[in-house]
């Protein structure tokens, strides 16, 4: 789910990969660490002069509009994981829907925000995150889209959604939003959950986000040198190197190639690449999985790991990538 924006634009919600991702993650756990310094300080002013508000600093339930999206949604989405629920006036079960979301929303006080967006006042959005049908319920962490459901829902199921969302948020990007209850400030003690960002991580990403690929790939792999479990600096390897490869490619001459010549190893990756950096993630992994089922012993494998890279890229939470994973089990035993 990204390309540079304030973290999130209309490629990215018409599912285009978002290949700054991994530096948003980095600003998003720098900006929710200042954030919620501020918010401690604000707190622990407030309670010296006996004022101290109850519950989380910042609003649980918003209402959500074009105009307002990019500061309600993207931005905030770099402090805390932010839900979005599409509904309408006229639609039976968004009413069912919505009032679980906001009871959730209040009961985990301050882990998630709930934005509700009326698709007949904002139809560009709808449009832009490719809505077909009501209620859609997504998710914005550090910028990146997250689908989560359609449909409405039961509350035991929304709630492990919800759960779900939240440990992603924090394994991946260092996100864990308000810890507050009713009855006491929030971000009070949060911001020690947060670590120091590592300047070698950081100087990675910002490699990438200057176009020195080169640079980014070698910073990354420093990185994964001294922490090879480091699965942030992983997705920035894997989305370097793919930027890396896509970067010389005439799209035209590849895709000519690749539908002239299936058996093309060398053709079917390329456009397996740009497949994916255009945002086509299940036509890139769908071409390769074809691949790795009409080819034997190195051509194999070769397509076998290329495929695995772009599953780092896009992520492993994502259903694409779960989907895929089972398509080439199937072809491969």
């Amino acid at each position: 789910m990204q390309p540079r924006n304030s973290h999130l634009n209309s490629s990215a919600l018409r599912g285009a990969v978002d290949l700054a991702a991994v530096k948003a993650a980095g600003e998003a756990a720098q900006k929710a660490e200042q954030a919620r310094a501020e918010r401690a300080r604000q707190a622990a002013a407030a309670e010296a002069a006996g004022t101290a508000p109850e519950g989380p600093l910042y609003p649980l339930v918003i209402d959500v509009t074009e105009d307002t999206f990019e500061a309600e949604v993207v931005q905030r989405s770099a402090e805390v994981p932010v839900v979005v629920d599409f509904w309408a006036e006229w639609c039976g079960p968004c009413k069912q829907l919505s009032p679980i979301l906001e009871r959730l929303a209040e009961e985990y006080s301050g882990r998630i925000v709930l934005a509700k967006i009326d698709v007949d006042s904002n139809q560009l959005i709808a449009e832009q995150f490719g809505i077909q049908g009501i209620p859609a319920v997504m998710a914005v962490v550090a910028g990146q889209l997250v689908p989560l459901f359609q449909g409405a829902e039961n509350e035991a199921n929304v709630r492990k959604i919800l759960d779900q969302l939240i440990a992603v948020a924090e394994q991946r990007f260092g996100i864990v939003g308000g810890t507050g209850t009713p009855g006491g400030p929030a971000g009070e003690g949060a911001a020690a959950s947060y670590a120091p960002v590592d300047p070698a991580l950081s100087a990675a990403h910002d490699a990438l986000d200057r176009g020195d690929l080169g640079g980014a790939v070698q910073a990354y792999q420093n990185v994964l040198a001294d922490q090879p479990g480091n699965t942030e600096a992983k997705l920035g390897l894997a989305q370097a190197q793919l930027l890396r490869r896509v970067e010389a490619l005439e799209p035209q001459a590849v895709r000519t190639a690749a539908a002239e010549n299936p058996k093309d190893v060398a053709a079917q990756l390329d456009a397996a690449d740009l497949d994916l950096v255009g945002g086509h993630v299940e036509d890139a992994f769908g071409r390769l999985v074809d691949t790795v089922g009409r080819t034997f012993g190195a051509d194999r494998d070769t397509t076998r790991l290329r495929l695995l890279e772009l599953f780092e890229v896009i992520g492993p939470e994502d259903p694409r990538v779960t989907a895929a994973r089972s398509a080439l089990a199937r072809v491969l035993f």
